[in-house]
């Protein structure tokens, strides 16, 4: 969502600001703004759009001034507009704002009666305003905020600054994500260490309901109650390196590319790979104890969770619900005790996935969670953490995220089922050689990225395109429909291939590409005859299976991709990467934005 950076300097820190909100694109956004002190007077120069028209702005109308805020808007309350684009400001204060103010139509009323003009549609603005009519009474900068802080419903982070002021800076977070980084006389706010990568190493993450005020000394954090509060500095280790696009063309392909490298990472954390085990991080219960298992993530992390699923139930023998976490606490679900329950985001800060864990912990559940970022508010909350070690994922559609959350989630599934003694040692070590040899496996997947872009000029002409699977390739199948979805703008749909003659086999045609999935496991020959339809009534099928599947069918399809013959159980792992490649050129060959689609976030922080 937004994105927030805010520095108190030593000089002139516009261009700091453009270079912070430059790391922050990757959030997604439509709108981008900046706000500095001049003399003592707020200045600002916002734009509608990319952030090369800030840029413009910037260059026609240059700004100084050594405190500043900039943003990048993601509109919620007010269409993408100058107007509506951030910084909000009146005389005394500007602010910046990631998140969703409830009640501000309310607060909106009430400062409208007493005078203040409101120049936007967005609810940020009472945000700015309210500060405004505390300081009016003649509450300091710090009071003020204090006092109005108080009075907002809903979620925030928060970077504000006031005239007169240069060596302050507030900051405040309740629901959404905000750090603190502590520099040689300088100081800095942003949505995350990503954005404050050039500035410091030194990062403070605020815990929820935090605020800090910030001068070129240091920083004091206060809890939601008002108490001065400790919190620990961190040594951030991201590099322009690993934000960097290293020579690729976007991100996302460099993504792609990246995953045998994370993958093995990834593996590395979980396996004895002398005694051909799971070892998993402790745990504050046994976990032999649990009885049922709840999985809840969203988009897709989500369908990482419909994969592990089938491991889980298959491999420890006991019940797994998963559910949508914009879904989970409105359906309120009965939830036994001793049960555990296991949210799986990228960022660790899914608004969503993150009010479904504190759900969960209300109601006595153990809490596990799958995270990519260990400072994360969701890593933070949990009982226990497992960690994907994809890096820095900068574009949008999920990609070396979505395959160490499956590797994650397989080892997590071997382990519970030692655990419950549904699987004995040599099964254990026959699933951990199969995934030992995924990092390899994949590394030959992406050898077939030529043919893919050569099949993705057929794809990207259709305006439907379906895609099949049967088993743990199902979810994998709605993943290839999503990524196209995201990237491309091609409708498209993911379907169990058994449900084909329950509706979609009406769409059948030869202008709607389909794409099976189906390397030679025990539903091989299902997945074929749901294939054998497809083509009987004049359907394209692109047809990814393994070697084997190949020469059995390969002869049928419109174009057949021969992936390496690999343990089924880990063929899901496999199969998400072509999908990817193949939604990757289709956007590359319609010309769409392919790190930063429209409409879309990389890390959803409001429900």
């Amino acid at each position: 969502m937004c994105g927030i950076i805010g520095i108190i300097g030593k000089q002139d820190v516009t261009q700091h600001l453009v270079d912070g909100l430059k790391r922050l694109e990757y959030r997604g956004y439509d709108s981008a703004g900046v706000a500095t002190l001049i003399n003592g007077a707020i200045e600002r120069r916002r734009a509608e759009g990319k952030l090369e028209n800030l840029v413009r702005a910037l260059e026609a109308k240059p700004l100084a001034g050594d405190v500043g805020i900039g943003h990048t808007r993601w509109a919620t309350h007010g269409i993408p507009n100058e107007a509506n684009a951030h910084p909000h400001a009146t005389a005394k204060v500007a602010v910046v704002h990631n998140g969703i103010i409830e009640n501000f139509q309310e607060l909106k009323a009430e400062l409208t009666a007493k005078g203040h003009v409101f120049a936007s549609d967005t609810d940020t603005e009472a945000v700015v305003h309210l500060i405004t009519a505390y300081m009016d009474e003649g509450l300091s900068p710090k009071d003020a905020v204090a006092a109005s802080l108080k009075r907002f419903d809903g979620a925030f982070a928060l970077a504000i600054i006031f005239a007169g002021h240069h060596d302050l800076m507030i900051g405040a977070r309740r629901g959404s994500p905000l750090a603190v980084g502590l520099g040689d006389g300088e100081m800095f706010l942003g949505s995350d260490a990503i954005a404050l990568s050039r500035l410091t190493n030194r990062v403070m993450y605020l815990e929820d309901g935090d605020w800090a005020v910030l001068d070129k000394s240091g920083v004091e954090v206060f809890t939601e109650a008002g108490e001065a509060v400790e919190r620990p500095v961190r040594i951030s280790d991201f590099s322009d390196a690993a934000v960097g696009k290293g020579g690729y063309a976007h991100f996302m392909l460099k993504e792609i590319y990246e995953q045998p490298q994370v993958i093995g990472d990834t593996l590395t954390g979980f396996i004895n790979p002398a005694l051909r085990t799971i070892t998993l991080p402790d745990l504050p219960f046994d976990l032999s104890t649990v009885t049922r298992l709840t999985l809840i993530a969203c988009g897709t992390s989500f369908y990482a969770c419909q994969v592990a699923r089938y491991w889980i139930e298959k491999l420890a023998r006991i019940p797994v619900e998963i559910d949508v976490a914009s879904e989970f606490r409105y359906r309120d679900a009965p939830m036994v005790a001793g049960g555990a329950a296991l949210f799986v985001s990228q960022s660790g800060e899914t608004a969503d996935t993150l009010a479904a864990l504190r759900h969960a912990k209300a109601h006595g559940q153990h809490i596990l969670s799958v995270v990519n970022v260990a400072q994360s508010t969701i890593a933070r909350e949990s009982d226990a953490t497992f960690l994907t070690y994809a890096g820095p994922e900068v574009g949008v559609a999920s990609t070396k995220a979505f395959t160490t959350q499956l590797v994650v989630l397989a080892c997590f599934a071997i382990a519970l089922g030692r655990a419950k003694g549904a699987i004995d040692h040599e099964r254990e070590a026959q699933l951990v050689e199969a995934l030992v040899e995924v990092p390899a496996r994949a590394s030959e997947v992406l050898n077939h990225d030529g043919r893919l872009k050569e099949l993705a000029h057929e794809v990207a002409k259709a305006r439907d395109v379906l895609y099949l699977g049967r088993g743990t390739n199902y979810p994998i199948a709605m993943e290839g429909a999503l990524k196209l979805k995201e990237i491309t703008y091609i409708h498209a749909e993911g379907y169990a291939a058994g449900e084909m003659k329950h509706g979609p086999i009406a769409l059948i045609d030869k202008n709607v590409p389909v794409i099976v999935i189906a390397p030679t496991d025990e539903l091989f020959e299902k997945t074929a005859s749901n294939m054998q339809e497809v083509i009987a009534r004049g359907g394209r099928v692109i047809f990814l299976s393994d070697v084997p599947g190949a020469a059995k069918l390969g002869n049928l399809a419109a174009a057949t991709i021969a992936l390496p013959q690999v343990d089924p159980f880990v063929a899901p792992i496999l199969y998400a990467i072509p999908v990817q490649l193949l939604a990757y050129h289709t956007a590359c060959i319609k010309g769409t934005d392919v790190d930063q689609p429209r409409n879309l976030a990389k890390s959803v922080t409001v429900e």
